[in-house]
Order: structure tokens, then C-alpha cells, then sequence
């Protein structure tokens, strides 16, 4: 069958470098993809939020089934765009409906969707400038640090954590004035949960699911989780504090609660869901929801599922996950991330990379990369995950550092700590 993937970072290079594994692929299609995924497949210069042209290329290619990576298309309707067109209605697709994609979408409907569905979560109030005096007001009642966030996209820059209490004041004031734009137009106050934190994925195709492999993630780009958010600086699968008797907590409480809540809300929904939680002592808590994969968990991920991907998207998109299997390989996968100088703030593109050619012993997926002429060059913050197997965390991590040491491009920065809270 035609696969087409629609994005163009690492997680979708990780995605397609499973995908060609399968012996149910004929022809692998990508849009608009980036240096890395030229190597597996067929890149499209069509950009993820172009709706008439993923339709010319799903007609143009005759794609049997599209596969979505980032959450800004989903939240657009892509595929409520798909199945309202004649020459689309049938095609497979593997990504949530515009109002299951508002799980990620917006922060105050998947707080409502956890209070109804008695889903484990901090207490919050969603605060716009109408009902600012209440939101400060709710402030006062809390105990920092003070957690604001953007209720829309906000590229995962919409999350301020706040020690002092008239700090955070102006910060939601700030924020309601239109910090991240229309994102911030309502913000939610959280309570802070204190706990580490894992990411946990579930494919589902609106009745059944089946929960991949937990990763954790590193989101501050300095090192001993110091300084700014970035999208993410390393994953590593798996995590060990995730153990049986955790996992089923978050099967029993979160999963399968889930999965329920949006069957008994009509709400029609296939694809993956991704449950950032946090362990407090032990309890699983929902920090957030993403209608889509991680990244770079995905990174990680990927290199665990043993079974043939394409079959669960499959089961995911023609309603038959049931009667799927899912196999995990028992080693550990770490990934590295390598980024511009300046990330997350401003940075250079353009830099060409060196090295890529002599990395045999771990995979390198393709994060912000552009092929220019003979050269591969930078073209964004996260530009290259390094993902390698061990027997344990310390061997995978060995593997990735080492090769990461064989790359090189101008203003090049990992963390060098990964896994130090594991």
C-alpha cells in the first residue's frame, strides 16, 4: 500500500524509518519532510496546513493511507476535511476528528474532559479578562510555585511555572493582553504537582487500544533541568519507575478512562494519545493530553516496537485494533538531541553538517535538516536525534554520546546528562 506521512521532524523520520520496515509498504510518501526523509521514501513540498494540496497528492500518488505527526493540522480539521470530500471519504486515516484534537487543542476542554471523567488531575480554573478578578483571587488560595497555562498552541512555549505569587499576577494579566497571541486568550491556572514525570502512548481506534512503549522526556536545555523550555532535548524508553503495578494504575485510572469518556461523549476518535503524567509517590496524575505522538519520545519509541507498525495504523484507522498485536523489544533506546546555538531563542540556519556518514552503530533521525545541493544543513532548533539500543540506559547512552561526538556543525549543543533522575 501508499503511505503518506504528513510533517517533517524527527518524529516523523522515526515514524517512516519504522513504516519501511514493513512488507505491507509499496511506496512511502512524505510531506513536506526534511533531509532524513529522503532517504526512506518521497518528500512533497506541501506544507502540513495546505488541505487542497495533501488532497492533489493523496490523489495524485493514490495513497492508501495517511498517517499525521505534528498536532496543528489535526487541530485545523484535516481530517474532518477528509471525510465531509467525495474523493477522500475513503481513504485510511490515523489522526483524531478538529473536536477530539481539542484534548490538545485546548487546555480547558481536556480539564473539563478529566473533572467529567474523574481522570486524575491537578485543580485549575480556565481564566479570561472577563473573570480576571476570580483568577487572582484563585491565586491567592494557592501555594507556589504557580503554574499559568496558554489554553491554545502555543508551539510548547505556553507554560509559565512562578515562584513568586505578584509575579504571577502580572504574568496572567501579560498573558490575557496576548503573550502568545489568540493562545492566551484563556488561560488556565493549575495547582503544581511535584513528582517526575513520564510520557505514556496509547493507539486507539475509538473502542480499543494498545499502549506503546513509556518514554521520558527532557524538556530544559540545560543541564540538571536548568533553564528554558525547549520542545525536547532527549528521550529515553524505557522509564524505570514505570513498573507493572504503576502501569496499571495508569491503565485502570487513565487509559481505559480515557478511551470511555470519549465514547460516552460522542466524540469520535482514532489514532494515538499521548498522557503526559507525573508520579506523585507513586500516583499517576494527567499533567496534559496531545492528540498525536511525542517528540522525541517517538525517537525512542519506535525503535521498541518490535511488530509491524503499518498493522496497528491500520487497526487504528479501519477500526480493528482489537484484533492486533503489539510486541516490545526488551532493550533500552535513548535518544540524544542535537540543536542550533541559540535554542530555544534565536538561531542560525544553514550550517552545514559534518559526520553523518560515518554513524553506523546508532540511527540518526533528521529533526531540522535540508539537503542543499551535496550538503546536508541546518534548517531549525532541533536538528538531529541520535537514537541507539543497549542492554541498559548507561549503554544506549554511552552509544548516542559517542556518536554524537562524531557530528559536527557550527553552535552544536547537547545535554550531556540524560537519564541522571532515572
Amino acid at each position: 500500500m501508499n503511505i503518506l506521512i504528513v510533517g517533517s521532524g524527527g518524529r516523523e523520520h522515526a515514524m517512516a524509518w519504522k513504516i519501511k520496515q514493513s512488507p505491507k509498504l509499496n511506496q512511502l510518501f512524505i510531506a513536506p519532510g526534511n533531509a532524513g526523509t529522503a532517504l526512506l521514501g518521497t518528500n512533497l513540498p506541501v506544507g502540513v496546513s495546505d488541505f487542497s494540496g495533501l488532497k492533489r497528492v493523496v490523489l495524485d500518488n493514490q495513497i492508501d493511507l495517511v498517517l499525521v505527526g505534528p498536532e496543528v493540522p489535526l487541530c485545523e480539521g484535516l481530517h474532518d476535511f477528509f471525510s465531509s470530500d467525495e474523493q477522500l471519504k475513503n481513504i485510511r486515516f490515523v489522526g483524531p476528528y478538529r473536536l477530539g484534537a481539542q484534548l490538545e487543542g485546548s487546555k480547558d476542554f481536556a480539564k473539563e474532559f478529566m473533572m467529567r471523567h474523574q481522570i486524575p488531575t491537578a485543580k485549575y480554573l480556565a481564566v479570561t479578562a472577563g473573570n480576571l478578578q476570580e483568577g487572582l483571587a484563585f491565586l491567592k488560595t494557592m501555594n507556589a510555585p504557580y503554574v499559568l497555562k496558554a489554553d491554545g498552541l502555543a508551539a510548547g512555549k505556553g507554560v509559565l511555572i512562578i515562584n513568586d505569587l505578584q509575579e504571577a499576577e502580572e504574568s496572567l494579566r501579560e498573558m490575557l493582553g496576548g503573550q502568545f497571541g489568540s493562545a492566551s486568550s484563556k488561560v488556565v491556572i493549575e495547582e503544581f504537582l511535584s513528582g517526575i514525570e513520564c510520557s505514556v502512548f496509547a493507539i486507539t481506534d475509538g473502542n480499543d487500544y494498545k499502549i506503546l512503549p513509556v518514554a521520558k522526556d527532557y524538556k530544559r536545555i540545560g543541564e540538571g533541568d536548568t533553564g528554558l523550555n525547549t520542545g525536547g532535548m532527549g528521550a529515553i524508553s524505557p522509564v524505570s519507575f514505570a513498573d507493572e503495578t504503576f502501569m496499571k494504575k495508569v491503565e485502570d485510572r487513565i487509559i481505559r478512562p480515557t478511551v470511555e469518556g470519549l465514547k460516552k461523549d460522542q466524540i469520535s476518535y482514532n489514532g494515538f494519545i499521548f498522557f503526559g503524567l507525573i508520579s506523585c509517590s507513586g500516583e499517576p496524575m494527567v499533567i496534559e493530553y496531545n492528540v498525536r505522538m511525542g517528540d522525541p519520545e517517538t525517537e525512542a519509541v519506535m525503535l521498541r516496537v518490535k511488530s509491524d507498525f503499518v498493522d496497528l495504523l491500520l487497526g487504528a484507522a479501519e477500526g480493528t485494533l482489537g484484533e492486533k498485536h503489539i510486541e516490545i523489544d526488551s532493550r533500552t533506546a535513548v535518544t540524544v538531541m542535537l540543536v542550533s546555538g541559540g535554542y530555544p531563542g534565536p538561531y542560525e540556519k544553514g550550517k552545514v553538517i559534518s559526520g553523518l556518514a560515518q554513524i553506523t552503530t546508532s540511527i540518526v533521525f533528521h529533526a531540522g535538516t535540508v539537503q542543499k545541493g551535496p550538503d546536508v544543513c541546518t534548517d531549525g532548533g532541533r536538528v538531529l536525534a541520535i537514537s541507539s539500543y543497549g542492554e541498559t540506559m548507561k549503554e544506549a547512552l554511552d552509544l548516542s554520546y559517542k556518536n554524537a561526538q562524531s557530528l559536527s556543525f557550527e553552535g552544536l549543543y547537547y545535554r550531556k546528562d540524560l537519564g541522571f533522575d532515572l
